[in-house]
C-alpha cells in the first residue's frame, strides 16, 4: 500500500525530501558546530539544497586566463570573509604568489589570519592541502592547482567529512575539465564596475558568476557585485534602465 505521505505530498516536496535524505549518505552531513553563512543573495542561495551554501564541502573554481583567476580569488576571499567571522584561521596554498595579502582587508579579512604555503609541485599542494583539511581547527584551505583526479578529489571531499573544514580548490588553465567528488563546480568572470554617483576610479568588483554544478541543487548563472562585505545580485533589467536614465538626464 502507498504511504499516505506520497498520495497527498506535490512531487516536488517529495523530491525535496529525498534530495535531503540523499545528503548524509553522499557525506554531507549538517554538524552543528557549523554555523550557516550569510553572504549570498537570495537568487544564488536557491541553488543550493535548504539554501544554504555547503560548508564543510570541497568546491571546484574553474579560471581561465589571468583575468579569470583574479576575479576568481576575489570571489572566493567573499566567501572566505564571512566563513571566518566564524571561526579560526585559513590556509592558502599555491605555487607563486598569486595574492596581494592586504589586498584581503577590503574583502573583511585580516591577512595575518591566512597562512599562505608556496609550494612548486602539485602533487606537494595536494598532499599538504589534504592534510591541512583534516585539521578541524581551520576555517577553510584554499589550494591553487591545474588538474584535479576524481581519486584526488575524492581524497580531498573524505578529509573534510570528518573534520568539517570547507575546501576552495582553483583549477587555472586546466586543458581537463573532468568529473571530480567536488560538491560544485564554478567560473567567475569579470565585469566592467559601475562609478558611484559619478565618483573618479573604479567601482566595487562585478563578476559573471557561473554554478556549473552542484550536488542535489540548481545550476545557474549571476551576474553579482561584491560591496558591504556582501554579495549583491545586479539585476539586467534595472541596468538597461540606469542607462537609459543617464541618458535621457
Amino acid at each position: 500500500m502507498s504511504s499516505p505521505l506520497l498520495i497527498t505530498s506535490p512531487k516536488a516536496a517529495i523530491i525535496a525530501q529525498l534530495q535531503k535524505d540523499i545528503l548524509p549518505l553522499q557525506g554531507l552531513k549538517k554538524s552543528p558546530n557549523l554555523s550557516s553563512i550569510n553572504v549570498f543573495p537570495t537568487v544564488i542561495k536557491k541553488a543550493f539544497t535548504d539554501a544554504e551554501f555547503p560548508l564543510g564541502a570541497v568546491h571546484e573554481f574553474i579560471c581561465n586566463g589571468e583575468e579569470g583567476f583574479a576575479s576568481t580569488g576575489g570571489f572566493v576571499s567573499g566567501i572566505l570573509s564571512s566563513i571566518m567571522q566564524n571561526s579560526g584561521a585559513s590556509i592558502w596554498i599555491s605555487s607563486s604568489k598569486t595574492i596581494f595579502p592586504p589586498a584581503l582587508k577590503w574583502f573583511g579579512i585580516e591577512p595575518e589570519k591566512i597562512i599562505f604555503l608556496e609550494l612548486k609541485r602539485e602533487k606537494e599542494i595536494l598532499w599538504v592541502m589534504e592534510e591541512a583539511l583534516k585539521c578541524d581547527s581551520l576555517s577553510a584551505v584554499v589550494g591553487e592547482i591545474k588538474d584535479l583526479s576524481f581519486i584526488n578529489s575524492r581524497r580531498l571531499q573524505l578529509a573534510v567529512e570528518e573534520s568539517r573544514v570547507t575546501g576552495f580548490i582553483l583549477r587555472s588553465n586546466t586543458k581537463n575539465v573532468n568529473t571530480t567528488a567536488c560538491v560544485t563546480r564554478w567560473k567567475i568572470t569579470p565585469l566592467k564596475s559601475e562609478s558611484i554617483e559619478d565618483m573618479p576610479g573604479v567601482g566595487f568588483p562585478r563578476w559573471n558568476v557561473e554554478l556549473l554544478k552542484v550536488r542535489n541543487g540548481k545550476p545557474g548563472s549571476w551576474e553579482i557585485e561584491f560591496s558591504g562585505r556582501r554579495f549583491k545580485h545586479i539585476s539586467k533589467v534595472s541596468a538597461i534602465e540606469l542607462e537609459q536614465k543617464r541618458k535621457t538626464g
